[in-house]
């Protein structure tokens, strides 16, 4: 049984992107100038794509109708100022990455824990988030379209 207290080292990263290939970014209230995707740690006991619904509707307001499970994601070193989140000795977490695509971007309402949100096309999101896990799958899923089969999300990303 998990430690009382500690953060599950597991998340979720939600790229939000439009037929248009326009994404949805949020800043993070700290560290200011911190833009990402929704994401957010898996409550103990908690699936991924259940941890994927509820933050995105925690940090945005979005329903998720269309969610993707990609079945991909990343382990990345969680960041030493973060780490007293997490029981003594994790220093990775585990990434699970979902895709919701919309016909168009839509009104967000933001969580506490995120000052803005911006719409941006996926190279200008690419370029602006601070993390290499979701760099790369807006890369892969929105830029490339590289779904490995998944013929549902290859069709939702095709132009109309």
């Amino acid at each position: 049984m998990p430690d009382a207290g500690y953060k599950r080292p597991e998340s979720v990263l939600v790229v939000v992107a439009t037929r248009a290939r326009e994404v949805l970014l949020l800043e993070r209230r700290h560290p200011p100038g911190f833009w990402q995707s929704v994401t957010g740690s898996l409550e103990w006991g908690e699936s991924a794509v259940a941890a994927a619904r509820r933050e995105l509707a925690e940090e945005t307001g979005i329903a998720a109708d269309a969610l993707e499970d990609l079945e991909i994601g990343a382990r990345f070193v969680i960041w030493p100022e973060w780490r007293k989140r997490f029981a003594p000795g994790v220093r990775e977490n585990r990434e699970h990455w979902f895709l919701l695509c919309l016909d168009a971007p839509v009104a967000v309402r933001l969580s506490p824990e995120h000052a803005q949100a911006r719409w941006l096309s996926a190279a200008a999101a690419r370029e602006a988030v601070a993390s290499w896990s979701n760099r790369l799958a807006i890369e892969r899923y929105v830029i490339r379209n590289d779904v490995s089969g998944n013929q549902a999300v290859a069709g939702s990303m095709t132009s109309a």
